[in-house]
């Protein structure tokens, strides 16, 4: 029996029934030989990793753009953090940590430089829309390995799409990360918005604390509690009422005091100034991208092209494009 055959044989005695084993996984859109080590989830967690566009996540604004500080979080300490909560619901659970791990490291691959202010920009310019969820997915399935794409399980692909959005994860591996990703944004991001000044802690919400905690650890401890005590055995991952509430409660400040306050709205400006000075130039001047996006451009169309560039860009890269094109340069006299 191979190491992997025993993995499964592990999860099929210990999972939950409500759980996704590796070996019902739907499977990949082109089949691959079995590895004799790793089941099919912890393939997929692997190759992510080890994809070019979670290596650029350490580049990419969470909230506070391109900061100088050591300590605030990027989008990649943002999936690892994500991934660090969802593993611990998934393992409580009894559901599939591997699977849950992969789709945590994965949710995040196609956000824009400047975080969600370049996706509201993108999704202004773009034709037919721009939605980060689904950049991650067409990321994992097209653009990385120079066209060839990551070939993830369907269980994978499902959960990257639908960590976000209207539509539901279809494990419970996905809820997971979906629940995951608000809890840890809405705590890390009151973390780095007091270490940046812009909040106190005497002003977050009396209401939400008392149930909450009045501590970055134990506000962080009572979600995951709540939603591994409101989910066990059931067939959903969720909150209680009274948490939930407190949570959402929580998120309504910090986008009414952070991520809506009046010392983004300048930076905001600038941002979006840049991603579309930059869309617009390689609308006009395609064969200028990197010749994989002028091929996309080709089958795709001039905006598709241009968007995948630009989405696949950091903020140091951004800003550095911007300024070769568009900033002159000193005049040196010889």
């Amino acid at each position: 029996m191979t190491i992997r055959e025993q993995q499964e044989q592990y999860e099929a005695s210990w999972l939950s029934d409500l759980a996704k084993r590796s070996v019902d996984t739907r499977g990949r859109e082109r089949p691959v030989v079995p590895c004799e080590v790793r089941t099919d989830f912890q393939r997929d967690r692997d190759r992510i990793i080890h994809c070019k566009s979670f290596r650029r996540l350490k580049f990419k604004t969470q909230v506070f753009l391109a900061p100088k500080g050591d300590h605030y979080r990027t989008r990649l300490t943002h999936t690892l953090e994500v991934s660090q909560v969802a593993r611990t619901l998934a393992r409580a659970l009894r559901l599939n940590e591997d699977l849950t791990e992969a789709i945590a490291l994965g949710h995040d691959l196609g956000h824009t430089p400047f975080g969600h202010i370049g996706e509201k920009t993108l999704d202004r310019l773009v034709p037919g829309g721009f939605k980060h969820n689904e950049q991650s997915l067409r990321m994992v399935d097209l653009l990385e390995k120079d066209g060839k794409g990551l070939n993830l399980t369907w269980e994978v692909r499902d959960g990257i799409l639908n960590h976000s959005g209207e539509n539901e994860p279809a494990t419970l591996e996905g809820w997971c990360v979906r629940r995951a990703d608000r809890v840890a944004y809405i705590n890390h991001d009151i973390d780095d918005a007091i270490r940046g000044g812009i909040l106190k802690p005497f002003e977050l919400p009396r209401s939400c604390l008392t149930v909450l905690g009045d501590t970055h650890s134990k506000r962080i401890n009572t979600m995951i509690l709540d939603i591994i005590q409101t989910s066990a055995g059931q067939p959903f991952v969720r909150m209680s009422d009274e948490v939930s509430q407190a949570s959402d409660d929580l998120r309504t400040f910090l986008f009414a005091n952070v991520y809506n306050d009046a010392w983004r709205a300048q930076e905001e400006k600038r941002c979006d100034f840049v991603l579309e000075a930059l869309y617009n130039h390689y609308c006009q001047n395609p064969t200028a991208m990197p010749d994989e996006y002028v091929q996309i451009a080709y089958r795709e169309g001039i905006g598709r092209g241009v968007c995948d560039f630009l989405a696949c860009m950091t903020d140091r890269y951004a800003i550095d494009d911007f300024t070769a094109l568009f900033v002159p340069n000193d005049f040196a006299i010889r």
